[in-house]
């Protein structure tokens, strides 16, 4: 089984996309997993959820359960299935629930600040 941590992410951390700041929080978590990089996990109430749109999309992970996925949708054009969240997270990964992560790329942009 893949190890998976889930730990308070320090300091406080932005998502931006489209030149919007759509989650800025205090009381993010960081999900590691096996060699993959940190992922950071925003609560919902953090984020400008008027801003994302559900998608159609989702997707199953052993280790955490179904993913359900967001379009985020900036002034100029639509982020499709830009993030995710996993809204009834298997054994072991609960905390994550309520949560969403963002794929990071040239468009959207997760740092600390």
């Amino acid at each position: 089984m893949t190890h998976i941590r889930i730990r308070k992410a320090t300091g406080i951390w932005t998502v931006r996309a489209g030149g919007a700041i759509l989650a800025e929080s205090k009381n993010a978590l960081e999900l590691s997993e096996g060699d993959y990089p940190p992922v950071i996990y925003f609560p919902r109430g953090d984020i400008a959820m008027a801003l994302l749109d559900s998608s159609d999309k989702s997707s199953h992970c052993p280790h955490k359960g179904d993913a359900s996925y967001y379009s985020i949708i900036t002034k100029s054009r639509t982020l499709e299935n830009a993030a995710w969240s996993y809204e009834a997270p298997i054994a072991g990964v609960e905390p994550i629930q309520d949560h969403l992560a963002f794929y990071e790329n040239d468009d959207v942009k997760v740092e600390q600040i």
